[in-house]
């Protein structure tokens, strides 16, 4: 089973930006759809194993993105014009398919703290 791990959560104020990073171990990385979530398995953002899926809460689009790297088995969140409404623990989680449903997600991070100040 994939491991995972974030970081990049920080302090920043409202309108800045934050890119949060998920460093997965094992080889099945490819594999897997990625997806990343907050407060209580709050959907945010999916991508699918190649990269050629991505969807979005509608709380989030148009301000953040997801995106992957195989090659350094790590998934990407670039959050922008952030507001005080997304501070949370942001997690990432691993699926065998692209779904907003986090009960279909097998492996979770420990989380990052991501606090926006107003």
């Amino acid at each position: 089973q994939v491991q995972l791990r974030e970081s990049g959560g920080g302090l920043v104020q409202a309108g800045g930006s934050l890119r949060l990073s998920c460093a997965a171990s094992g080889r099945t990385f490819s594999s897997y759809a990625m997806g990343w979530f907050r407060k209580e398995r709050e959907f945010v953002a999916v991508i699918s194993w190649n990269g050629g899926t991505t969807y979005y809460a509608d709380s989030v689009k148009g301000r953040f993105t997801i995106s992957r790297d195989n090659a350094k088995n790590t998934v990407y969140l670039q959050m922008n014009s952030l507001r005080p409404e997304d501070t949370a623990i942001y997690y990432c989680a691993a699926a065998i398919s692209i779904s907003s449903d986090p009960f279909r997600y097998d492996a979770w991070g420990q989380g990052t703290q991501v606090t926006v100040s107003s």
